[in-house]
């Protein structure tokens, strides 16, 4: 697209996620690991010398029926623009790969792109710390994203300590249905008092004197008082979840991501993760992503 820069907003998958009590303002508290993976939106932005913020007439048709009031990308660059009384605009443009709703995050990548892109095309130079404040009044996962690396995260998902993962690939499938994250939480079934977990007792490391964040952790490796405390709840009302899951656990320790649809599986390598999504039956659409170490944009903020 003439006279746009392109930037990237990748996907991510939680390795377990724990809901260990509730706020008084109703906020969930979670306990999670967050890891960044090679499957991205792509966000296309043209600055201009007014202060308008719109969308380009060639963004995904997938965003396209959404207010303006309701689009991340919209109100992440009036966000930053009001904070900062930038003078200048941008137009967006976004091809949209993340599947919605899939607990892939990629509403929240996208809003944390435009936060980190515009930082430095608008030559705000702002913090990370700043930027971070910013995320989270767009959303609980925005912060991570604009972090930049691999992440331990607690509180509603704002407090944020670096973990090192080990390369690994994933096969990544979405079984076509739009799980409504408000929906699942607000469910009377769902455990919201699992006990607090510890870094040193994901990686299994407690008795070895090590410190959990210089150890390369492995989701093949995670005990089993890890998991998804959100994936029973998902999978009780959607059958297709359910479906999906277990298929894929035929090959595996498959986990359900974020608050679902989508489910993982990780393996040690391209050939291993190609071989399995060269056989998921027809009604679930998939990819192979690699883990990755840190966020594209992670210099675009000190």
């Amino acid at each position: 697209m003439q006279d746009f820069q392109t930037f990237l907003a990748p996907a991510k998958i939680n390795l377990f996620l724990h809901v260990v009590g509730v706020r008084a303002d109703g906020y969930h508290l979670l306990q999670s690991v967050f890891r960044l993976v090679d499957h991205y939106d792509r966000i296309h932005l043209k600055i201009t010398a007014d202060k308008s913020i719109k969308r380009a007439c060639k963004t995904s048709s997938l965003l396209q029926h959404i207010p303006d009031h309701q689009d991340l990308c919209i109100r992440a660059a009036t966000l930053l623009q009001q904070h900062t009384n930038c003078q200048l605009g941008v137009e967006i443009a976004v091809d949209k790969h993340i599947a919605m709703g899939a607990g892939l995050g990629g509403g929240s990548s996208d809003a944390a792109t435009i936060l980190l892109a515009l930082n430095k095309l608008w030559n705000l130079n702002l913090s990370r710390a700043e930027l971070l404040r910013l995320g989270l009044k767009l959303g609980a996962d925005v912060p991570f994203f604009i972090f930049g690396s691999n992440a331990w995260a607690e509180g509603i998902g704002e407090q944020l300590q670096t973990i090192t993962l080990k390369d690994a690939y994933y096969v990544i499938l979405n079984p076509k249905v739009h799980v409504s994250t408000a929906q699942i939480f607000a469910n009377k079934r769902l455990t919201k008092n699992t006990i607090p977990k510890t870094m040193s007792g994901f990686s299994g490391l407690s008795n070895l004197g090590l410190n959990a964040n210089e150890f390369n952790f492995s989701a093949s490796n995670i005990s089993s008082e890890f998991i998804n405390d959100l994936e029973k709840i998902v999978c009780n009302e959607y059958a297709e979840v359910l479906a999906c899951i277990g298929w894929l656990k035929q090959f595996g320790d498959a986990r359900m991501s974020g608050s679902g649809a989508s489910v993982f599986l990780e393996v040690q390598d391209a050939k291993t993760a190609e071989n399995i999504l060269s056989k998921k039956p027809i009604e679930y659409d998939g990819f192979v992503a690699k883990g990755l170490n840190q966020h594209p944009l992670k210099n675009y903020a000190d």
